[in-house]
């Protein structure tokens, strides 16, 4: 069974994907089992697979050139073949229409003071947050993947950074506490 799809990404991200000596473009094809071809033109990316292959990892070389065409480094875009791992795209046009002002306003606040405010987000919620374009992406589990879009919706919709991460803190707290049951309750 054979696997094609077509993915577009920024021209100014094909080097990225492709690395030094084509080393992330062979990466990719290794651990998904499957072939790019990329075109350095338009950003067209093909992903082609022969053959019998899992057919989840086609998916996951599909996410990962995503994650890499919304700014991801090479590195972290791979974290997508962790069990579990996903990749979300957030829209910043859903907070601030068409206005293009408005949309560099809030990827300020979400990047904040020399990229205080994401590390901040991305340290508190586990996961890795990229700010490109007109959007925001988020590699990490769905749990906290779901913490870290409430948090970057929030502050898009103007509310005070402190508040967020009180939030967030508090839900780490309240995970701990979780897992800590867990280990209480069994057997060993």
């Amino acid at each position: 069974m054979s696997f094609e799809k077509l993915v577009r990404i920024p021209v100014d991200r094909v080097g990225a994907l492709i690395g030094k000596s084509g080393n992330v473009k062979t990466r990719i094809e290794k651990a998904c089992f499957v072939k790019l071809e990329i075109d350095g033109e338009s950003g067209e990316v093909e992903i082609i697979t022969d053959g019998p292959v899992d057919q989840i990892q086609p998916f996951k070389a599909i996410e990962i050139v995503t994650a890499i065409g919304r700014g991801f480094s090479p590195e972290n875009a791979m974290k997508l073949l962790i069990e579990d791992y996903v990749l979300h795209i957030v829209d910043l046009r859903d907070f601030a229409g068409k206005s293009a002002h408005q949309i560099e306003r809030i990827k300020g606040r979400i990047i904040g003071e020399g990229g205080r405010a994401r590390t901040n987000m991305e340290n508190l919620t586990n996961t890795n947050i990229s700010i490109y374009g007109k959007t925001v992406s988020i590699i990490g589990e769905p749990i906290q993947i779901k913490l870290a879009v409430s948090a970057i919706s929030s502050i898009s919709s103007g509310s005070k950074h402190g508040s967020v991460y009180g939030r967030l803190e508090a839900n780490k707290r309240k995970q701990k506490i979780e897992r800590m049951q867990l280990w209480e309750e069994k057997d060993v």
